[in-house]
C-alpha cells in the first residue's frame, strides 16, 4: 500500500469542482481512497478516518490532497489523474480577457463587467464574502451552506435597500441570461422564468419545460430557507419583481418545497399584484405536483403540452410489491414522491427530510418494514463527501441493502443530470440495479425499481442514453418525478 498526504498552502478551490476532482482521482484504478479539499475542520477530521496525520499549520485556505492507492504506479496516476483534473477546472488568462484574474470582489467589479457574484467559500467566511459582493454593487448567488439563518435574513435586507439579489445561502440552481450556474440542466431560452427555493426542483420544472418545447428566461434560486418563517420569503419577493420587470418573462413559476403557510399565503398575495402571471408550485398535501404546475406555466405561455415521455421496464409485475423505498439524491424530489406516495397508499410514508416529525424516520434511516423516502442529499449525509449528485456511492450501497431486505418491494430511485453532476451515472446505477434483481432472487423474491430522470436532450450525459442504460438493466423510467412516484405506488400491491 502507498499512500501519499500534501497541503498545498494558499491554493483555494471551489468545494463542486473538488468534489468533481476528489471523485476523479478515486476512480482512477488502484486507488483505495482519496481526498482533495480544503483544509476545514471537517475535511481534516475525514483525513484522520483515513488514517492520516493531521498536518500542521494548516488552514481553510489550503488545499488537502491524500491518496491511498496499491503501489507507486496507482499513486503515479493518481497524481496524474489529479493535475489534470485541477487544470481543466483552472481558468486560462485568455478566458480573462488576457488579464490577470482580479483577487478581490471589489477589483472584479470594477472591471464594469460583473453584476453577479457567485460565492462558494466556506459557510464560516461566506456572510464576509457575499456583504463585500453587496457593498461593490453586485448582487449575489450564495452557493455556500452552513450560513446562519440571521445572516442570511441581514443580507437578504441589506440587497433590498440597495436593489439588489441575493440567491440562497444553499442556492445550487440558477440560470442567468441563458449561463446556467452550479447544478444546472442545458434549456433552451424562452419566455418562462423561475423564482426556485429549491435546486432539483428548479430543474425538475426546466427539464419539463425543454421537454415541452417551451424555454427559460432565468432561474433565479433563492435558497431552500427563503420561505421559512425565519426567512419570510425575501429573495422571493424580489425575485418576482426582477422577473416582472424582464420584458422577456411572460409567464413565472414560483418552485418550493412546502413552505411556511403564511409565507406561501404572501407570496400568493405578492404574485397577484403582478402584470406577468405566476404559477405556484409549492409542494405539500393537497397542492398540484411539479409535472402539473409545469404544465400550467407551457399553457400559459402558448405552448402545447403533453405528458412527459417514460420508458417501461423490460418485466412488470403489478400487486407482487408490499412496500415502496425511495433513495433520493434531490430533496425537494424526495418531498414531492413523498406527498405522492403518501396520497396513494394506505400506510404513512416516512422520510428523514418529512416536515410532519411523526413521519421522520430515525437517525438509522430504518424504515421497519414500512414505506419510506430517503434525502442522501441532506446535510446530515453529505458531512465530508460529494452531493450524491456526483457520488451515487451512498445510494448504491443503500439500494443492495433494500434488495437484500425481505421487506423491500418497490425501490424508487432519482437521476438528474446537468453540469456538474455525475458524469454518466447510469454507467454507475445500471450494475448496481442488476445487482439489486440478482440479490433478491437469491431469496426467490422481486424487486421493482422505477427511476424519474431529470435532465434534456442538451444535457452532457446524453438524456437517451441514460434513460436506455436503465431500462436494460431492468428499470421503468419516467421524466416527471411525480409519474414515476405514482408508478411506484401502482405497483405495489397495497395501493387501493
Amino acid at each position: 500500500m502507498t499512500r501519499h498526504l500534501e497541503l498545498r498552502q494558499g491554493t483555494y478551490r471551489d468545494s463542486v469542482a473538488l468534489m468533481q476532482v476528489s471523485r476523479a482521482v478515486a476512480d482512477q484504478p488502484g486507488v483505495t481512497a482519496a481526498l482533495v479539499a480544503m483544509a476545514t475542520d471537517l475535511n481534516l477530521d475525514l483525513l484522520a478516518g483515513m488514517g492520516f496525520d493531521r498536518p500542521g499549520g494548516a488552514t481553510p485556505d489550503d488545499l488537502l490532497v491524500a491518496v491511498d492507492a496499491e503501489d507507486d504506479e496507482a499513486l503515479a496516476g493518481a497524481l496524474g489523474r489529479l493535475a489534470d483534473a485541477l487544470a481543466e477546472r483552472t481558468p486560462a488568462a485568455a478566458d480573462l480577457g488576457g488579464a490577470p484574474a482580479p483577487r478581490t470582489v471589489a477589483t472584479a467589479a470594477r472591471t464594469g463587467r460583473v453584476g453577479l457574484a457567485l460565492v462558494s467559500t466556506p459557510g464560516r467566511v461566506a456572510f464576509a464574502d457575499a456583504v463585500d459582493a453587496l457593498e461593490a454593487g453586485l448582487s449575489v448567488m450564495l452557493f455556500s451552506d452552513n450560513v446562519p439563518v440571521v445572516q442570511e435574513v441581514w443580507l437578504k435586507e441589506e440587497a433590498a435597500r440597495r436593489g439588489l439579489l441575493v440567491m440562497g445561502p444553499d442556492c445550487g440552481t440558477a440560470v442567468v441570461a441563458g449561463i446556467g450556474l452550479g447544478f444546472a440542466n442545458v434549456v433552451r431560452p424562452g419566455p418562462v422564468g423561475l423564482v426556485a427555493a429549491s435546486g432539483t426542483g428548479a430543474q425538475q420544472v426546466m427539464s419539463l419545460l425543454d421537454g415541452a418545447a417551451v424555454g427559460v428566461s432565468h432561474c433565479l434560486g433563492v435558497g431552500g430557507r427563503d420561505l421559512s418563517a425565519a426567512v419570510g420569503g425575501r429573495s422571493t419577493h424580489a425575485a418576482l419583481d426582477l422577473l416582472d420587470a424582464d420584458p422577456s418573462t411572460e409567464a413565472i413559476v414560483v418552485v418550493s418545497k412546502p413552505p411556511d403557510d403564511d409565507v406561501a399565503t404572501d407570496v400568493r398575495e405578492h404574485a397577484e399584484r403582478l402584470r406577468t402571471p405566476v404559477v405556484l408550485a409549492l409542494l405539500g398535501p393537497g397542492r398540484p405536483d411539479l409535472t402539473e404546475s409545469t404544465r400550467l406555466a407551457v399553457e400559459a405561455v402558448g405552448g402545447s403540452w403533453s405528458g412527459p415521455r417514460w420508458w417501461p421496464a423490460p418485466e412488470e409485475r403489478r400487486g407482487l410489491y408490499q412496500t415502496v423505498r425511495g433513495l433520493f439524491a434531490g430533496g425537494t424530489l424526495c418531498d414531492e414522491a413523498a406527498v405522492v406516495a403518501g396520497s396513494g397508499l394506505r400506510a404513512p410514508v416516512r422520510s428523514n427530510v418529512a416536515h410532519d416529525p411523526a413521519l421522520a424516520l430515525g437517525d438509522d434511516l430504518d424504515p421497519h418494514g414500512g414505506h419510506a423516502m430517503v434525502d442522501f442529499g441532506d446535510d446530515r449525509l453529505t458531512r465530508g463527501r460529494p452531493h450524491p449528485m456526483i457520488d451515487q456511492g451512498l445510494r448504491v450501497e443503500r439500494l443492495l441493502r433494500e434488495a437484500a431486505d425481505p421487506t423491500a418491494g418497490v425501490l424508487l430511485l432519482d437521476v438528474v443530470l446537468g453540469h456538474a453532476a455525475h458524469p454518466d451515472p447510469a454507467a454507475e446505477l445500471a450494475p448496481a440495479i442488476r445487482a439489486a434483481h440478482e440479490r433478491a432472487a437469491v431469496d426467490g423474491r422481486e424487486v421493482a425499481v422505477v427511476v424519474s430522470l431529470v435532465g434534456t436532450s442538451g444535457d452532457p450525459q446524453g438524456l437517451e442514453r441514460q434513460a436506455a442504460g436503465l431500462v436494460t438493466a431492468g428499470a421503468s423510467v419516467h421524466l416527471s418525478n411525480a409519474a414515476a412516484a405514482r408508478k411506484a405506488v401502482e405497483l405495489c400491491e397495497e395501493s387501493p
